[in-house]
């Protein structure tokens, strides 16, 4: 029973010291492996390209933003005006004027969707651009740094390893 209960303790000890002889190899491979870290959310938020083509897209749908809350000003306009007139309104004149705002409604959530839906196609297209363009400026970098490995999108990063600033001043030119 001793035997047993000292040898287990020993075993365990022998495969610390084993496995810790191969700690010091591992750690400079390590050292020598130079990483790097790019957000593409600041990428696509601060880079020039992504301000202009942010610009661009709202200066494309701006026409359209504005008949959407054109419309919407009108349907709360009219419902106020039925809140106002429901007490003297005969019951069918009631009824046909709530039916026309739920058409409005309707029609404007309709509007909203498409809008909505443009507006975020249009703006993939732009953003994927960039992103490519990213994607080159940060190879580009890789190679002229000697980088093992580009990361990017980590939820926990040191300063130290982020290249962001140099993808987008990259970008820029």
């Amino acid at each position: 029973m001793t035997r047993r209960a000292v040898r287990g303790p020993l075993v365990f000890a022998v495969a610390a010291v084993i496995g810790l002889g191969g700690l010091p190899v591992a750690s400079s491979y390590a050292q020598g492996t130079k990483i790097g870290f790019v957000s593409t959310e600041r990428i696509l938020r601060d880079s020039k390209p992504a301000k202009a083509a942010q610009a661009k897209i709202e200066a494309e749908f701006k026409k359209r933003n504005d008949d959407l809350q054109k419309l919407s000003d009108s349907l709360r306009a009219q419902a106020q005006k039925l809140d106002k007139d429901a007490p003297v309104l005969s019951e069918a004149d009631r009824i046909k004027r709530q039916r026309q705002l739920q058409d409005m409604d309707s029609e404007l959530q309709r509007k909203r969707r498409e809008f909505q839906e443009d507006f975020n196609r249009r703006r993939n297209e732009e953003f994927s651009a960039i992103v490519a363009k990213a994607d080159a400026a940060i190879k580009k970098i890789a190679e002229q740094q000697n980088y093992d490995l580009i990361i990017q999108d980590a939820v926990t990063v040191s300063p130290r390893v982020d290249i962001t600033d140099q993808v987008i001043k990259a970008l820029g030119s």
